[in-house]
């Protein structure tokens, strides 16, 4: 343990680290029994796949989607929490943070995965990292509403909003585009239930499955890492705070981004230049004469944590500034130096992401059916067809995949859903009412129910730990 953790720890901090990460896992865990469902459904429904051969298939590109997505959706989602939380010297505050989110989202899925309801893990985290923020500032010397990232938050919901739109449009254009253009009536008839598909139609559907389940890895994948991220770094910030593995030129680099800074100051108000400026002298003062990180005493690895989150947070808010007078090279810039530094403390031990990976894949494999009825059956009048099939996995791929890239988390459950929902409008079958009304009020009380349960929790934790 010592060697995973970097430190000797008290069995008492060592055994609530062990459960909040217990805890993290199982997040990730249900995310996969939960929301991969929509990836194999139609696989398992046009037979391309047997459903056990589609889940197992599923969870091993699940697996590799959250190893190689990278991290940029995971720090999008920490950093939807209060600037407050995230440098809190309370290892409490931060513990009663992470247990109450994801003790509240795992909570929400769970119901909804029990009634087969195609809800969104990624609603529920962030209605649950909302609530996290309004239950804090709930707390005496707060005002309510006034520590939560409102601008990251309409940002992400604006992506979750979007995405079932384009989701429903663009499946539902491809059907008809492909009733124009390919010609084979096979693609548009209910599947035989005796033989597979035209290899042809196989490939497409086997190809497609891969791609929504990989794209799905790189993105919920890495709301797991961000949480685990999370739990390390409060609890154990000697050794999670900064990356220790950052290397004497990632130090350089890292000190000439924040010259460039210092040089801009004279540039802005005195408001903003003073906070700036004192930003600036903090982390100065952190990289100043250390070769590497491992330098930096091991007491004052969470302070330095916190310094350069404020200092990207002090240099935000000067960009946004009326006093601003940077041209839009000049501002592109800032935001990269800033990014530069943020380096340091935004990463993700290999560990982690083959821990992470192994719960969703593991997930994928677990309680997949209930979902996958609700998607396959119950969404339409009529079978799902092979060309409809292809058309929703086909959107949900390009489209996750490029959230992921630009570090924008989406739900896949309501990008697929909607695509199945779109190609049965487009093919001129209808939907079934009764199980649309209840996606809907699914989709519609996540983020309230999500909200209500982790403030609660929060509340609840935070008496109890701080």
């Amino acid at each position: 343990m010592d060697t995973l953790f970097g430190e000797a720890l008290p069995s008492g901090t060592l055994a609530l680290l062990l459960v909040s990460l217990a805890v993290a896992f199982g997040f990730e865990f249900v995310n996969g029994f939960h929301d991969t469902a929509n990836a194999v459904a139609t696989v398992i429904y046009t037979k391309s796949l047997r459903p056990w051969t589609a889940v197992v298939w599923s969870g091993i590109c699940n697996f590799c989607g959250v190893f190689f997505g990278g991290i940029a959706v995971a720090m999008g989602i920490v950093y939807l929490l209060p600037v407050e939380l995230l440098i809190s010297k309370s290892a409490g505050a931060g513990l009663a943070m992470t247990l109450a989110l994801l003790l509240g989202a795992i909570i929400w899925n769970l119901g909804t995965w029990y009634f087969g309801l195609p809800a969104s893990s990624s609603h529920t985290l962030i209605g649950a990292i909302v609530g996290v923020g309004l239950a804090n500032s709930m707390l005496p010397g707060h005002s309510l509403g006034g520590g939560v990232n409102w601008g990251k938050v309409s940002e992400t919901g604006l992506s979750l909003l979007l995405s079932p739109l384009i989701g429903f449009s663009l499946a539902a254009i491809l059907v008809l585009l492909s009733k124009r253009l390919i010609s084979d009536k096979r693609l548009y008839e209910k599947p035989d239930e005796r033989n597979p598909p035209p290899l042809w139609i196989r490939a497409i559907l086997v190809l497609t499955c891969t791609g929504v389940s990989f794209a799905h890895g790189s993105n919920d994948g890495q709301k797991g890492i961000g949480l685990v991220m999370l739990i390390l770094t409060g609890v154990v910030p000697a050794s999670f705070a900064l990356d220790m593995a950052a290397d004497s030129q990632r130090i350089e680099t890292a000190r000439a981004a924040l010259a460039r800074i210092d040089s801009v100051m004279a540039r802005l108000a005195p408001a903003e230049a003073d906070a700036l400026r004192a930003a600036v002298t903090r982390v100065r003062g952190v990289l100043d004469g250390r070769a590497t990180l491992n330098d930096i005493p091991r007491e004052q690895r969470k302070n330095a944590r916190a310094d350069i989150i404020k200092l990207d947070a002090a240099v935000k808010k000067a960009l946004k500034a009326e006093s601003a007078v940077f041209s839009v090279a000049e501002a592109d810039a800032l935001r990269k130096d800033a990014a530069t530094l943020k380096t340091l403390t935004d990463f993700a031990p290999l560990w982690v992401k083959v821990a992470i990976a192994v719960s969703l894949g593991i997930g994928t494999m677990v309680g997949w059916k209930r979902i996958v009825v609700t998607i396959g059956e119950k969404i339409g009048k009529d079978h799902l067809t092979y060309g409809q099939g292809a058309s929703a996995e086909l959107v949900a791929m390009s489209s996750i995949g490029m959230a992921s890239y630009l570090g924008l988390p989406v739900s896949t459950t309501h990008v697929l859903s909607s695509g199945v929902a779109g190609t049965m409008v487009a093919k001129g079958s209808g939907l079934q009412p009764a199980t649309v009304i209840k996606i809907a009020s699914a989709w519609v009380l996540t983020l309230p129910a999500a909200i209500f349960l982790s403030g609660g929790l929060f509340l609840l934790f935070n008496w109890l730990f701080v």
